[in-house]
């Protein structure tokens, strides 16, 4: 066995433990069992290309930088707003570059590429692939909502208010107008 495959497959194993991380700020809502970070991110990186797609801009490159924008929740655990007056934000750039250490060196860094473009938030890409990760959140409070679930109103106004693009915005909008179920209806 190769030093690189290895290296890959213990990097897999590692990005498996999304699926495991439950997004913590859910719970001071209410939520007994909020969604893990990987299926978040699946939606995110959805979200991204359609956004994209709208906006002119490439919804493959949206959607690869969505898919590695929390990834470095596999060493910090999902950190939820109600930290940030106690412990500052770990810098994902340096968590990656630690995550990624022993890849081979153009895996290593096509994911480095990726979270630096991510949190420099300046291409059209980046833009949308944010944007999808705090529209992302305000379907998931609705449809906490839906639930019965009391206490979101403050994630969907927080992420209404933080959305950039005018697709984005849009989309809010449309779904607050929707019952979450309303894709039965099309």
């Amino acid at each position: 066995m190769s030093d690189d495959a290895a290296a890959i497959a213990a990097f897999g194993y590692e990005l498996g433990v999304l699926k495991r991380i439950r997004r913590a700020g859910w719970w001071h809502a209410g939520v007994r069992d909020p969604e893990s970070v990987a299926e978040h991110t699946m939606r995110v990186a959805q979200l991204a290309a359609l956004i994209a797609a709208e906006e002119g801009a490439d919804p493959a490159r949206a959607a690869f930088l969505a898919l590695w924008h929390d990834t470095q929740e596999t060493r910090t655990g999902d950190l939820p707003h109600t930290v940030s007056g106690y412990i500052a934000k770990p810098d994902p750039r340096a968590i990656t570059a630690d995550q990624t250490a022993r890849l081979p060196e153009r895996s290593r860094q096509v994911v480095r590429d990726a979270v630096e473009e991510y949190e420099a938030k300046e291409s059209g890409e980046a833009r949308c692939a944010s944007d999808a990760d705090k529209l992302e959140m305000l379907l998931q409070a609705v449809e906490y909502r839906d639930t019965g679930v009391q206490r979101v109103d403050g994630w969907i106004d927080s992420a209404r208010q933080s959305l950039k693009t005018g697709t984005a915005r849009r989309i809010a909008e449309a779904a607050l107008t929707l019952s979450p179920l309303a894709w039965r209806d099309r």
